[in-house]
């Protein structure tokens, strides 16, 4: 008998075992994704969504599934996508409040503990080819993450290098009209651009 697993909380998360859903082989996977982006933007009834899906699955000489095993899948990817929405809250906040280098230093971050997660799976093994893909997958795209975090980066800098210099001028030429000292306006200029 497979017993409940459990959650750090100690609530129960289901009798461990994969749904009907996630039982469906290979063929299914392109209807799987469909119905996911149907769930995901939540426009259309999900009576609806099972009788289309059953009708895919039908097309492949799938069994269909149950109203209750649809039902339950729906429910927990939902409570997914707002677990989902709430890091990707937290993360734009906690990134807005770490300044302009916030999300690549998170970027960074997270790329970092994919690969380390990606690592770790790899080691224990006994994994099959499409997980290894998806794993290889997951690898590439932090790495990619990564690349247009610094390439962004880079152009924040140079673009912020920009404004300073152009302020500098804007500053040295009122300075002057005004009768600012040369040592005055060093000092200002070498303030404007972070040097002293």
């Amino acid at each position: 008998m497979v017993e409940d697993a459990v959650d750090n909380a100690g609530r129960r998360q289901g009798r461990g075992r994969l749904s009907t859903l996630e039982q469906l082989p290979e063929e299914a996977d392109a209807d799987l994704a469909w119905l996911n982006e149907e769930l995901r933007a939540g426009k259309r009834l999900q009576i609806d969504l099972l009788e289309e899906f059953n009708s895919r699955l039908a097309d492949r000489g799938l069994a269909p599934i149950s109203k209750g095993a649809f039902s339950r899948y729906s429910v927990r990817k939902a409570m997914q996508w707002r677990e989902h929405d709430e890091r990707l809250r937290l993360s734009r906040a906690l990134c807005e409040g770490m300044g302009p280098d916030g999300a690549d230093m998170m970027t960074v971050a997270v790329s970092e503990r994919l690969k380390m997660a990606v690592d770790a799976m790899l080691a224990g093994g006994n994994l099959s080819a499409k997980e290894i893909n998806a794993l290889a997958s997951a690898n590439r795209a932090a790495v990619t993450a990564q690349r247009h975090a610094a390439e962004l980066r880079r152009g924040l800098e140079e673009e912020h290098r920009k404004k300073v210099a152009e302020a500098t001028k804007e500053v040295a030429s009122i300075g002057k009209v005004h009768g600012v000292s040369d040592e005055a306006m060093r000092l200002i200029t070498q303030r404007l651009a972070g040097i002293a």
